[in-house]
């Protein structure tokens, strides 16, 4: 450390011992300064690299904790749009089932028969063929028209002309 200054008697040897004093002081304050700039040069180096592996280690943590962040937003965001999606599906169903019960009334009311009154007619048309061919296979004169060839269309005859 910088030596203290020591009180003397003699005025003149006190004024050159106190000139002497400083300047070692100076001196030694000097030495200090640049030793602590050659000591911060040296191992600036070694500081500079810990703090950027620090950096680094500090980067991939955080990182790694937006990355989860990010994926667990996602996955709620997800499950939110299939559960608004399935919501919404089953709105659309219940517009399109009143939308089609209106126009089917709407039909109904000016005569236009439904896919359903089509059906049942098909069916009773084919149970009346049924029928009929049952009944002309068992008369008999289904028997004989068939003998003789009346079963086949009938030529157009021309009309008969009028004698005048």
């Amino acid at each position: 450390m910088v030596k203290k200054l020591q009180k003397t008697s003699s005025g003149d040897k006190s004024g050159a011992q106190l000139s002497g004093t400083v300047k070692d002081s100076a001196s030694q304050i000097w030495l200090a300064g640049l030793g602590a700039f050659a000591k911060a040069q040296e191992e600036g180096g070694k500081v500079f690299d810990a703090l950027v592996k620090e950096g680094l280690s500090i980067q991939r943590k955080t990182q790694a904790a937006a990355e989860e962040k990010i994926s667990e937003a996602t996955s709620k965001m997800a499950n939110m749009a299939t559960d608004i999606s399935s919501r919404a599906s089953g709105q659309w169903d219940k517009l399109e089932n009143i939308f089609e019960e209106r126009v089917s009334k709407a039909l109904n009311k000016l005569g236009v028969p439904s896919a359903k009154d089509i059906d049942v007619l098909i069916a009773r048309i084919d149970e009346l063929n049924r029928n009929v061919a049952k009944l002309s296979a068992k008369s008999p004169a289904a028997k004989r028209a068939a003998a003789n060839g009346a079963a086949r269309p009938a030529a157009k005859r021309s009309p008969a002309r009028k004698s005048a």
